[in-house]
Formats: structure tokens, C-alpha cells, sequence
């Protein structure tokens, strides 16, 4: 047996960065991960340059039952701590777009970072290290049953992640361990995540994969402007990925293809200049001309400019500015970024992280039903809730 002042179940974003946290403050910490590696998810971020954090990160870029809870931990780790860790450690970033952090080279370097503070706080990491059971003890604690013996702590941190992207061995073991504890979890559902499309609207659009245009997406009153990527099986880019955490299936979906534009004032001046153009040329000036085709095959009627009367133009303008996307579903945790929903937020101290059931039990990063949009907002959430707990541990 052996003994510890707090066990981390889960070596990703938030496990390594709630045991620095700890460490340095004295406390003998283990991380325990079940991988190979810690920092999977790390490493595969940001096409491997890891979108580390984003400087505009707000309490308005989360979902949560509880839109209060992240308020606390947000505020009290900000971007700026974490760019100064990067900084100290000689890591070159750059801003790529819209507050999103990279590194210049390697996501490497964020893992090697975390794993050189590690060391260097005291904190002990074990890899390939399945816990096969957690025990609470008769007069508090906690023992974990491993596949390298057993651990014991009087507190215990579950960073262990959600359902997204399982082949880098995601799984519910913090939802269960959740349960076990007498928390509610809420429902989940994978979120950052291509749409797919199904019947004639899969048909029509399917040839189209590869295309790309800038569109602002809008379901459930919420809007994203970025860039829309057909695929084989429906579609994605930015801002798909990112309404898909507002979207569920049945729910109205519409694309603005002329985001920032008047469709109507845009038609009418095609109409003054060139009548005698046809609408699938004038649109394949704005669009992507083989999508402009499809819309004209399927959506709108083609024929001169000249033909259409002022009643006609704001039909094809309303369109253009609110295309009624029918998606089916999601391509599912496969591919998701995130997963929305789990730990309920009720049971946890927003300040601690800490369990209101069970003394010493603490649950932080993407178990717990806070979820960001894309753009480094999560491992923000990873980095502050994981902050949040490493403070108060041991306290």
C-alpha cells in the first residue's frame, strides 16, 4: 500500500494540472493513468500544435445546466496565468484567429511542460495504470485497487474525461465512480461535432465533399460565423463543430451563405449590372460555383437576372441568408471533440471542485457538465477547474 495526501484519477489536461498545483504546495500527489501516456488528447490538439488556451475565455463560452458554476475557477486561473507557464518553460506560441493559442512547433511541448512541473513539484505519475476499484475507507480516505497494487489518500480527484474520441481510450469510469458516490450525472451527448446528413439532402450534397465557405450557422437562437466543410457523410468545419453543442436532432438548423452581406441589395445590384447573367453564374461569383449549381438544381430557380421580379429576388435572398439545413445527426463520440453533460454541477463546490456528498472526493475537466465552445476553451476549463482543486487540497 501506498500513501499519498491526494490521488488523481486521470493524466490528461486537468489530472497533471491539479497535481502541480498540489505539489507545490507540499502534497505528496499520484496520477494515475490508465494509458501508456498521459497527455493523449494533448498531443492530438490543434492538428498537434495543441490550441492550448484562448485569451477571450468567459463564462458566456461554456454550457452547463448551471451557467454560474465555471465562474469562480475562470476567474481565478486565467489565460494569462497559463500563457506565463508556457512563457517560463520557453515555449513560442502564436494567436491563430479569433483568441485561439498554438504552439509554433509541437503539442510535445505543452506534455513535456506539465511533465517537468511534475517533477519538479514532487508529483509521481503512473502510466498503464487501470483502476479497477475505488474504496472509501470506515473513517474517510479513499483506496484505489490498480493494476500496479494499491494507493490510499484522503482525497481524491477524478479527472478522467468524458466519451470523446474513445480510441484514445475515453470511457465513463468518472460517471460511474460518480454514481458510485451518490452524484447525478447528467445526460451526455458528443459535442464539437460533425453533422450528418441523410435522405435527398445527403444525396444532393454528398459530391460536394471538400468544399468550404464562410457561413454564420444558427439553431436555438445561438449563431457561429466561420467556415462550413462539406464531407461524404454531411458536414463540418468551425462552425458546424461549434453549433452542434446547441443542436440536437429535430431541431431547426439554418446557414447564413452570405454572412456580413444583404443578399437582397447583392441580387439587386447582379440584376442592374448583368440581366442578362443567370442566377447560378452571378451566385458562383459569391459561392463555391459547384455548390451554386446544387442550390440552383435544388433550391432556387435558375434563369437571367432579368427575369425576376423584386417578390421573387427577396425569396431567393431569404435563402440565401437562412438555408435550411436538415441534418439527421452527429458523427457521435468517434470523432467529437468534447462531450457535453455529466457530472451535475449541484453536488460540487464551485470554488473547490469538491464533492458536497463526500468529503475529500473532487471532480474537475470534461467529467464534469461544463462543457466550451472550440477554441482552447476547454483546456482553459481543464487548466482553472483543475487549479481550483489543487489549491484547496489538503486544506
Amino acid at each position: 500500500m501506498r500513501g499519498f495526501d491526494a490521488l488523481v484519477i486521470g493524466g490528461g489536461a486537468a489530472g497533471l494540472m491539479c497535481a502541480i498545483t498540489a505539489g507545490r504546495r507540499g502534497l505528496r500527489v499520484a496520477v494515475v493513468e490508465h494509458a501508456n501516456r498521459v497527455g493523449k488528447k494533448i498531443l492530438m490538439s490543434g492538428g498537434g500544435r495543441c490550441n492550448f488556451t484562448n485569451t477571450g475565455a468567459g463564462p458566456a463560452n461554456y454550457l452547463s445546466a448551471n451557467p454560474h458554476f465555471c465562474k469562480s475557477a475562470l476567474a481565478r486561473y486565467t489565460p494569462s496565468h497559463f500563457i506565463e507557464l508556457v512563457e517560463r518553460h520557453g515555449i513560442a506560441w502564436h494567436e491563430k484567429e479569433l483568441g485561439q493559442l498554438f504552439c509554433d512547433e509541437s503539442s510535445k511541448l505543452i506534455v513535456r511542460m506539465l511533465l517537468d512541473e511534475c517533477a519538479a513539484a514532487g508529483v509521481r505519475v503512473e502510466t498503464s495504470c487501470a483502476v479497477e476499484r475505488v474504496v472509501q475507507g470506515d473513517g474517510g480516505g479513499f483506496r484505489l485497487h490498480t493494476a500496479r497494487g494499491e494507493f490510499q489518500a484522503p482525497a481524491l480527484v477524478v479527472a478522467s474525461g468524458g466519451l470523446s474520441i474513445p480510441s484514445m481510450g475515453a470511457s465513463g469510469f468518472g460517471y460511474e465512480l460518480a454514481r458510485q458516490f451518490g452524484h447525478a450525472v447528467l445526460p451526455t451527448r458528443a459535442g464539437l461535432v460533425p453533422l450528418t446528413l441523410s435522405g435527398k439532402h445527403q444525396e444532393r450534397l454528398a459530391d460536394l465533399s471538400g468544399v468550404a465557405l464562410p457561413v454564420t450557422a444558427t439553431a436555438n437562437g445561438t449563431s457561429f460565423s466561420n467556415a462550413l466543410l462539406f464531407t461524404h457523410r454531411g458536414v463540418s468545419g468551425p462552425s458546424i463543430l461549434q453549433i452542434s453543442s446547441y443542436w440536437q436532432p429535430g431541431d431547426a438548423l439554418e446557414l447564413d451563405l452570405l454572412p456580413g452581406r444583404d443578399a437582397l441589395e447583392v441580387l439587386l445590384a447582379f440584376q442592374h449590372e448583368r440581366p442578362a447573367a443567370e442566377l447560378k453564374t452571378v451566385l458562383g461569383e459569391l459561392l463555391p460555383k459547384r455548390f451554386a449549381q446544387r442550390l440552383c438544381e435544388h433550391w432556387l430557380p435558375n434563369r437571367p437576372m432579368r427575369q425576376f421580379n423584386l417578390p421573387q429576388l427577396r425569396e431567393v435572398a431569404s435563402v440565401l441568408q437562412a438555408w435550411p439545413l436538415v441534418a439527421s445527426g452527429t458523427e457521435g463520440y468517434r470523432t467529437a471533440e468534447v462531450t457535453l453533460g455529466g457530472v451535475d454541477t449541484d453536488g460540487l463546490s464551485s470554488t473547490t471542485m469538491q464533492s458536497r456528498h463526500v468529503p475529500g472526493l473532487h471532480f474537475i475537466g470534461e467529467v464534469v457538465d461544463v462543457t466550451g465552445w472550440l477554441g482552447g476553451y476547454n483546456f482553459q476549463w481543464a487548466w482553472a477547474s483543475a487549479h481550483a482543486c489543487g489549491s484547496a487540497l489538503g486544506g
